[in-house]
């Protein structure tokens, strides 16, 4: 029996038999700014993980702070850790419901690669520093790494990804905002939707598992929430007991699964109860197709205030983070001031968006590790306008 290669056509044909009408097909994409020639063996949106994955911006993320700073601890997070993890969760739930894992995989890849160094607190001091500039979220600053400051290719900056990507990290949909001057509909895809559930319910889950490790929350302060005792009983159930050291880890495996699967089964009703015959349909439905059972969704709610109050707030976490705001503030106004010192593309890009727009791109591009050198090397400068 000869082999029959995968090649485009067949994996589209594929696609037309195998995803639900309401799935983002290969076929139906908006295609890129500039025009590309199709690849054999690859769909658009497979070029697409890939260039992600082969960014600069993507391998920056081991380390950037997820809740603790990088180098906190062997087994902690970092920002690459959590996007693996979305994006394996993602890929699940996408695959469960027939729509584009390679899409729903790339977006959530992609979504975190515009965070600053120092997690949320460096974004919040950055969106502080730049409030007279145009202002700072890491969700736009993710497409403009994409769109232009990754510099790869012979005819054109950024990575060129395809539309429904793009489209697909712009989740503020309120002020019905435009990308390359086309008004977005109400609502994401449904690989998008599913990317940004994935995100929540990662974090719930992840977040909890770094904090038990870390020690700054316990067991006995998790078996407060339902959620965590819903899933605990599973543990149990398994012939674990509190005191092993394996019922944590399993309860956190627990946990994951149960809003994983709740997940799954709700959006699945919801579909069947909106019908919608095509992946355009979807995206202007009265409201989000993918999400927590409004049963089930308090008990995230619960979890992830939980989180706020008891982790990321945490006095301990508060003293690593608290020095944030003044980091940032001297590296900006350092390289205000000495624009000599910024990298060679971030000056380039000085006559095209101007001073604090390419330092900002340059803040936030950096890792924590070379936000610290940098620090450490302007506040530590002998003179005016001569740095060590």
């Amino acid at each position: 029996m000869s082999c029959m290669i995968r090649d485009l056509s067949v994996q589209c044909e594929g696609e037309e038999t195998d995803l639900a009408p309401f799935a983002v097909k290969n076929n139906e994409s908006a295609g890129r700014r500039w025009p590309e020639v199709s690849h054999p063996f690859r769909t658009d949106f497979q070029r697409d993980r890939d260039r992600v994955l082969h960014s600069r911006a993507f391998r920056r993320l081991e380390y950037k702070t997820q809740v603790f700073l990088s180098g906190s601890g062997d087994h902690l997070r970092t920002r690459l850790t959590h996007t693996i993890e979305v994006a394996a969760i993602a890929r699940t739930i996408a695959r469960s419901l027939r729509l584009n894992e390679d899409l729903a995989e790339t977006i959530s890849l992609a979504h975190d690669i515009g965070h600053t160094p120092f997690g949320h607190a460096g974004e919040r001091a950055l969106q502080k520093i730049m409030a007279e500039n145009g202002g700072f979220d890491h969700n736009l600053q993710a497409l403009r790494i994409i769109d232009c400051l990754e510099i790869k290719y012979p005819d054109y900056d950024g990575l060129n990804l395809s539309w429904e990507v793009r489209a697909g990290l712009i989740k503020h949909r309120d002020e019905t905002p435009e990308l390359d001057g086309k008004r977005l509909p109400p609502h994401p895809s449904l690989e998008a939707q599913v990317a940004d559930l994935a995100d929540d319910l990662t974090y719930y889950g992840h977040d909890a598992d770094d904090g038990l490790d870390s020690g700054l929350i316990t067991v006995d302060m998790l078996e407060e929430l339902e959620i965590w005792r819903l899933a605990s009983e599973k543990a149990r159930a398994a012939g674990l007991l509190e005191k092993d050291e394996r019922y944590a880890a399993y309860t956190i495996r627990c946990l994951i699964d149960m809003m994983v699967g709740n997940a799954i089964r709700y959006s699945n009703s919801l579909l069947v109860a909106a019908a919608p015959d095509s992946s355009a349909a979807a995206r202007n439905h009265g409201s989000k197709l993918i999400a927590f059972s409004p049963d089930f969704e308090p008990l995230t709610l619960e979890l992830r205030d939980f989180l706020y109050h008891n982790l990321y707030f945490h006095p301990e976490i508060n003293k690593l983070n608290e020095g944030s705001l003044e980091k940032m503030t001297l590296l900006f106004n350092t390289y205000r001031a000495h624009p000599e010192l910024l990298g060679k593309k971030a000056q380039a890009r000085i006559g095209v968006d101007g001073l604090p727009r390419a330092i900002a791109d340059y803040i936030a591009g950096m890792t924590d590790v070379f936000a610290f050198k940098e620090y450490d090397r302007f506040a530590g400068r002998r003179e005016p306008g001569r740095f060590m």
